[in-house]
């Protein structure tokens, strides 16, 4: 299914999006809401307390998230208490609250989680509460659904483009950088014959598995492609262009142009291997653009979009993962929660936390100033203007164990133990569908 397709039907499991290019709705409607909602606020919030349990403010500047949050307290009287924590804590912290119901009011969201928590009915549905606040569903650049309802909205999105080392690409002899499959083929041909760098690189580390996502299914989403059925459920088989890209990603290998080790490789081997120039292209994310600068400086790196299969046309997909938001089904003050979410998602607000944050806004009407920002990020930004932003593992049902079983079936693909891309895959969908049933 191609990802016009998905546009214009939607799914009932995992992201709505919305066409990041040529969105300039108007933002008057959205100044009228948010004034009402805080017109609503101020007589009504005073004395109400919400905690708002996330990793960002671990990884913004100190005190930058205390002071976003101060802003929506002067302007309503509802006061937000932080529970700031890693990641990997906020994760453990947000599933025991999920299973004993003390879930922090509002809570910051990864979309491998969404699906285990709305089918636990541990997070509200957001569909009735912007339909109860009459909120304008046009701005928001993606919504996390299950079964046909919102339950994370994102708030700032982290893009994955294509990396590229250019004073690799100028050893061996490639004049531009490549946009097609042919042309990234005949890139790492020339590379690996020139050079002492491998061409491309991906982690395929089992216990941190998201080189299937944000790696291996690049190649997919970038042309347009989808792992899923129009309802959502998995689409590994009958597949041509899935299948079409498995054969593509394994000519990679067969014919040498892959950094070797991958089956112990994490995300952040991959940066270091491209930081030290032993590999010419990396898709990850610009979030490691100031990583690269601060290692290596004097790397003349590139981003580009992800190449696409060599007949294709249309808009190319690219691979976001995002901080969401939610709010959980057992809080106090649903109202005041969704005032919140609302203030955080407000264009002024939302291209606040953008800036800060290293990241591109949730809402679409968002105008960041990124010219103080390294010229990489600039170059990302416009293009993912360009691109679909796109991830269908968000929402999915235990989406990091579909990961792990695409990769197992993927790596006994790679060494001969499974004949053929339809044969893995289809092993690999019996093993998915177990999770959707």
């Amino acid at each position: 299914m191609k990802l016009s397709t998905i546009m214009k039907k939607g799914i009932a499991i995992g992201v709505v999006g919305a066409m990041v290019a040529g969105l300039a709705a108007c933002g008057g409607n959205d100044a009228n809401n948010n004034a009402s909602a805080n017109n609503e606020a101020n007589s009504s919030g005073s004395g109400v307390t919400l905690q708002f349990q996330q990793w960002w403010g671990v990884e913004m500047p100190d005190g930058a998230l205390e002071k976003i949050c101060q802003g929506f307290t002067d302007d309503t009287g509802i006061k937000i208490e932080l529970l700031s924590n890693p990641y990997a804590d906020t994760k453990d912290q947000l599933f025991n609250g999920a299973s004993t119901g003390t879930m922090a009011d509002v809570v910051g969201l990864d979309g491998s989680w969404v699906y285990d928590f709305a089918k636990q009915g541990s997070i509200a549905n957001l569909t009735e509460l912007m339909s109860n606040a009459g909120y304008d569903t046009s701005q928001l650049g993606d919504q996390v659904q299950v079964d046909g309802a919102t339950y994370m909205i994102p708030i700032a999105n982290f893009p994955y483009p294509m990396f590229v080392n250019m004073d690799i690409l100028e050893e061996a002899g490639v004049s531009e950088i490549p946009k097609t499959w042919t042309e990234f083929t005949d890139a790492c041909k020339a590379i690996t014959e020139k050079t002492d760098a491998a061409g491309w690189i991906i982690g395929l580390n089992e216990a941190t598995p998201s080189g299937i996502q944000n790696c291996f299914m690049s190649w997919l989403w970038a042309s347009g492609g989808s792992m899923l059925t129009e309802d959502g459920k998995p689409n590994l088989t009958n597949n041509e262009d899935l299948t079409k890209t498995t054969e593509y990603v394994k000519s990679l290998f067969d014919n040498g142009y892959v950094a070797e080790g991958v089956a112990s490789k994490k995300e952040s081997d991959m940066v270091q291997d491209f930081i030290n120039g032993r590999v010419a292209f990396m898709f990850d994310s610009l979030a490691h653009c100031t990583m690269i600068r601060e290692e290596n400086p004097d790397l003349n790196a590139q981003v580009a979009k992800v190449p696409v299969m060599d007949d294709f046309t249309g808009t190319s997909g690219m691979d976001v993962a995002n901080w969401g938001i939610g709010i959980s089904a057992n809080t106090e003050h649903p109202e005041e929660a969704w005032q919140f979410v609302e203030y955080l998602l407000s264009p002024e607000v939302n291209a606040q936390i953008a800036e800060i944050a290293n990241a591109f806004p949730g809402n679409v009407n968002a105008k960041p100033d990124y010219s103080q920002t390294d010229e990489l990020f600039q170059q990302c930004y416009e293009l993912y203007q360009e691109c679909t932003p796109i991830n269908e593992f968000t929402g999915l049902p235990t989406s990091e164990e579909l990961m792990k079983q695409f990769n197992q079936q993927f790596q006994l693909y790679l060494d001969g133990d499974t004949a053929s891309a339809e044969d893995m895959l289809s092993a690999t969908q019996a093993q998915w569908e177990t999770a959707f049933q």
